[in-house]
């Protein structure tokens, strides 16, 4: 492990430098997000006809799929982001402060890739327009898709406002050392800052933190978004009480793998062994593991449940998602890279940062096929016979697996940006880990006058 010392220059590198690599995975990112694009404006011209989507009785199979499924999945890393973000402010995890900030990034990336699903898959854009603006002081109050939106927006503004924030600290003391073409961004950014709002931001951002963990299990992955399956009773593959904690925990453990994948490129690029530390994966590792276990009891809970209930609608699709395939694939990943993960706690030699990168990378492939799969899967036995007389089957089409790979070039495209705009470290880490504790710890708690 290294001995130097964390200091300014160190986070403001990615700002300062550009590479070779630099240029070859922005061409990457934005050719992925371009591929798309034009996926999605032939899908605009033709119509969801050419997804392998499309309406009850027309031969699709299922009127939701990988859109859908990938959308949740987005939707969780996002959430799981913010949510390590806070934990790390209210609980004091100075540990992973050196990643708090790449967490909170990680969440405007999945909210902005998961809000790009719900126009692609609306079929047409305009739709937004006149069927949720429009009517939304109608529709608000009787329909889930629309407390959906509801939520991701004002996550969206929650995380945006507590992002900013945060960096207002950074830009003000490292103004000097900022690339003077983005001046009139960084003259936005610190508008009317002094040094005395530090400690008043320092309790906002504590009682955002709070406000995020709240919110988690109540209105956002853990919420809202599973009442919009597990409230439709004629889909018995999705009811059911555990939907919500299962829903939370699958957020949680991509968000962990993303920001571990995240975090090692980093630390890679710009030399910060110092910084974002073997420590860091060894804890975010442990932390997988535990969720993953979270993850795979809540599975248990719900087949056994369905399985046992006797030879009804629920029983079927349970039996049915049990001897699918991409179910069996999707949970033997999962198991086991949770048994790595348990052995090396274990035997600590196995630990190494690029078993720790495959394991966050298994993860994130059986989180997101685990989705698609519940989502397709849950049309396919409703208690009534919708299907019947449906020829076909539902399987992605090259647009929807485009999608992916946009949706991800977006998010890359994002960090790629952000990097050479502000820090992506904390200059809070960098104080902590010289033992300057004069505003770092300022936020484990707010102070309580007497």
């Amino acid at each position: 492990m290294s001995t130097k010392e964390p200091t300014e220059a160190d986070i403001l590198r990615p700002i300062n430098t550009l590479t070779k690599k630099y240029f070859v995975l922005y061409g990457i990112a934005t050719l992925a997000l371009l591929v798309f694009l034009a996926g999605w404006a032939y899908q605009l011209q033709e119509g969801l006809v050419v997804t392998g989507l499309g309406d009850w009785g027309s031969g699709g199979g299922s009127t939701w799929g990988l859109y859908i499924g990938a959308f949740i999945w987005w939707v969780g890393v996002a959430h799981g982001g913010i949510i390590l973000s806070a934990a790390v402010r209210l609980l004091g995890m100075d540990r992973y402060m050196p990643i708090a900030r790449l967490a909170e990034m990680t969440t405007i990336g999945g909210l902005s890739a998961a809000g790009f699903y719900i126009l692609v898959h609306m079929g047409r854009p305009d739709r937004m327009v006149t069927s949720v603006i429009g009517h939304y002081h109608i529709t608000v109050n009787n329909s889930p898709l629309v407390w959906d939106v509801t939520v991701i927006t004002a996550y969206f503004v929650l995380s945006a406002t507590y992002l900013g924030l945060t960096l207002r600290y950074d830009v003000s003391r490292l103004r000097d050392q900022l690339p003077d073409r983005f001046e009139p961004i960084y003259k936005i950014m610190t508008l009317g800052y002094t040094k005395q709002e530090d400690e008043i931001i320092e309790r906002m951002v504590w009682w955002l933190a709070a406000a995020v963990i709240i919110m988690a299990p109540l209105l956002l992955h853990g919420g809202v978004i599973p009442w919009l399956f597990a409230l439709l009773p004629a889909m018995p593959a999705w009811t059911g009480g555990i939907q919500g904690p299962m829903f939370l925990s699958i957020a949680l453990m991509s968000a962990i793998g993303g920001v571990t994948i995240i975090s090692y490129a980093f630390r890679r690029a710009y030399d910060w062994d110092h910084i974002i530390t073997d420590d860091i994966f060894r804890g975010l590792l442990l932390w997988l593991g535990f969720f993953t276990l979270l993850f795979l009891w809540f599975q248990l809970q719900f087949v056994l449940n369905g399985v046992f209930l006797g030879p009804n609608a629920k029983a079927v699709s349970a039996e049915a998602k049990l001897a699918h395939p991409l179910y069996q694939g999707a949970m033997f990943l999962i198991f086991s890279t949770l048994v790595y993960i348990f052995l090396q706690t274990i035997r600590p030699s196995l630990f190494s940062k690029k078993r720790a990168l495959l394991a966050s990378g298994i993860i994130l492939t059986g989180t997101l096929t685990e989705k698609v799969l519940f989502v397709v899967e849950g049309f396919k036995h409703p208690v009534f016979d919708i299907y019947a007389n449906t020829p076909g089957t539902y399987f992605p089409s090259l647009i929807e697996w485009a999608s992916l790979a946009g949706t991800a070039g977006l998010v890359a495209l994002l960090f790629l940006n952000l990097s050479k705009l502000v820090p992506v470290v904390e200059l809070h880490a960098v104080e902590h880990m010289r033992g300057d504790h004069a505003h770092g710890d300022e936020a484990t708690e707010p102070e309580v006058e007497a």
